[in-house]
């Protein structure tokens, strides 16, 4: 068995440690989507589509059985792939199923990201400064330093390129489009990860209506936000480590 993690933006995959630890286990792999903490190819068109292939073509090369968990972006490239290929994992889990939602719109910064011109001047600002300074402000949503500073040292020409472009990729009604398929998920045991904090990904009755129609149970994260794998690790190792032992359970 094999656990595969996969971040988003502005991220690398520095953000999982805390959780490998809390964990404890030795068979995870963690993969960086192109342009976030991974070489982006010039010939990368980095549109959410685009990621989803690239994530298909990741897990056709792991020959043990995967257990498939995505974090923001990641987790909108886990449910593509389980709506596209669901028998490539064994189950999956993520925090962004809302986004599919019919009703999803999406937060101030990914519109100002999908607008020519403000899009530009918002990563230049983001990327503005020195490392350091950079990852003060990441801290000032609950990111650790250390986690903080390896984004920062990953920020550049090529994440700015690939923020654009996943982002302009998927203004809506795309992913509401994509999401027509959300059923097909159901073909593999998926998990949704609410934390009730986390107010870029929807309200929690598109996440439990996205997560239905997807034949996921949820799990609630009370009071944690985003990026809760950094805030409370060994509560999300917790619940992940419940839903995939309940795979093993005999049914009847």
């Amino acid at each position: 068995m094999t656990v595969v993690l996969v971040h988003g933006n502005p991220e690398t995959d520095t953000v999982w440690v805390p959780l490998v630890d809390a964990l404890g286990r030795r068979d995870v792999v963690r993969l960086s989507p192109p342009g976030f903490g991974a070489p982006l190819p010039d010939t990368f068109p980095a549109t959410y589509l685009a990621y989803r292939d690239w994530l298909v073509d990741e897990l056709e090369g792991i020959d043990e059985p995967v257990d498939l968990v995505g974090h923001d972006w990641g987790g909108c490239h886990v449910v593509n792939v389980v709506m596209h290929r669901p028998e490539l994992v064994r189950s999956w889990a993520s925090d962004v199923v809302g986004l599919f939602d019919r009703d999803y719109v999406w937060h101030d910064m990914a519109q100002g990201f999908q607008t020519p011109d403000v899009g530009e001047q918002l990563v230049a600002l983001m990327q503005d400064g020195s490392p350091e300074e950079r990852a003060q402000q990441l801290a000032g949503f609950g990111v650790p330093h250390d986690v903080a500073m390896s984004f920062a040292a990953a920020q550049g020409p090529e994440m700015a390129r690939a923020i654009l472009a996943v982002y302009r990729s998927a203004c809506q009604p795309a992913l509401a489009d994509a999401g027509r398929a959300l059923e097909n998920a159901a073909a593999r045991p998926g998990l949704s990860l609410l934390a009730t904090e986390d107010h870029f990904v929807g309200t929690e009755e598109m996440r439990r209506r996205a997560a239905d129609r997807a034949g996921a149970r949820t799990e609630v994260l009370d009071g944690l936000g985003h990026w809760w794998m950094v805030e409370d690790p060994t509560r999300g190792a917790v619940a992940l480590t419940r839903f995939w032992n309940s795979l093993d359970q005999p049914s009847g």
